[in-house]
């Protein structure tokens, strides 16, 4: 595959703050192995430099600019020689300037250029909320929209904004960064949550987390991510803040079970597992989800995961779950994710569509 990337992304470097990391990196070192050249574009935003997770990848060259308006329009003009311009959703400043400013450059070089949106559901309802956003007359100049979830509803609504192509590429499992490890007394719990703090979740964590906690005392729960440290917590739930992704495998691999809720438009749209769901299976954690259109796709419920329908049901499978019952669907989701769910088998799929 002879391409070379140019990519204007949140970070690469640091998951502060950047749930897409994890993504990031389990795919491009994918299409770097399949003999991608990337360049990966990042601002200096949100405290991420000052919180990197990893040192710059043999796999990509990353360019770390400064975080104002003309550092991001010289970081566009440094995309010479790159014959495919990718900018991702959610860069966190100026997505603007670099929505469109890909779009000039790639008809400068004669380069192609897609949009990678990382959150597809608020974009969309984005668009659908405000029909002036300077986005919406971007979508038909792009030749590729690559979404990490959404399914039919997703596609068939880039698609009626003039979409020429638009193809999930789903999160995955990189098996050789989240793997089963031994359990970490720091992280002992009988349900653990990983989860910034967002107005589009927090609701759906008070239901599917807190009330669970509240339904029961006797158990421990733990929870991990940004934003939560002044927020009222039962005496029975913890937060230890920010978890960096070195210990991801060990948070996982620690509880009786681990909680994933999606954001609101998520839920909605469906289809759109997020990164959290395969890092838990690729630790062979015993996860239970809140309820998605699709999620029977990606694993089997009450065999590869656990569906709730509401906090009460959390508390119900937490009561009713074994250490046995919990390692059997552990294993069983490990599986699956190996089998169809790997960052290698993405990275075959977008290149399929970019050079079929």
């Amino acid at each position: 595959m002879n391409l070379h990337l140019a990519v204007y992304g949140s970070s690469l470097l640091s998951s502060y703050w950047n749930g897409a990391a994890t993504y990031y990196r389990g795919l491009f070192r994918e299409l770097a192995q399949l003999g991608a050249r990337i360049t990966f574009f990042e601002p200096d935003a949100w405290q991420r430099q000052e919180h990197r997770d990893i040192d710059e990848p043999e796999w990509a060259r990353v360019v770390v600019y400064p975080n104002n308006e003309a550092a991001a329009r010289q970081a566009l003009a440094r995309a010479n020689g790159a014959n495919l311009l990718i900018k991702c959703s959610g860069v966190g400043v100026f997505d603007e300037l670099l929505e469109a400013g890909v779009i000039a450059r790639a008809e400068a070089t004669g380069a192609h250029v897609a949009f990678w949106d990382v959150d597809a559901p608020a974009t969309l309802e984005r668009l659908q909320q405000n029909p002036a956003d300077p986005f919406a007359p971007l979508i038909r100049q792009y030749d590729f929209i690559f979404t990490y979830g959404g399914g039919a509803p997703v596609t068939d609504a880039y698609q009626r904004h003039g979409a020429r192509a638009c193809v999930p590429i789903y999160n995955a499992l990189d098996p050789g960064t989240h793997h089963p490890v031994a359990p970490d007394p720091r992280f002992a719990a009988d349900l653990s949550l990983l989860a910034n703090r967002l107005p589009d979740r927090e609701a759906r964590i008070d239901e599917f987390f807190f009330k669970p906690a509240a339904l029961l005392p006797h158990r421990r729960f733990l929870l991990a991510g940004n934003g939560w440290h002044d927020k009222p917590l039962p005496p029975n739930v913890t937060a230890i803040g920010h978890l960096p992704t070195k210990d991801h495998n060990a948070f996982n691999a620690s509880a009786t079970a681990v909680l994933n809720v999606n954001r609101d438009s998520m839920a909605r749209f469906g289809f759109s597992p997020a990164t959290r769901v395969f890092e838990a299976a690729g630790a062979a954690a015993c996860l239970i989800t809140d309820a998605f259109t699709g999620v029977e796709q990606f694993f089997a419920p009450n065999e590869e995961i656990l569906v709730a329908q509401s906090g009460e049901q959390v508390a119900a499978y937490l009561e009713d779950l074994t250490p046995q019952r919990a390692r059997d669907i552990g294993q069983a989701a490990l599986r699956r994710a190996l089998a169809e769910h790997t960052y290698r088998q993405r990275a075959e799929l977008w290149k399929q569509v970019i050079a079929p």
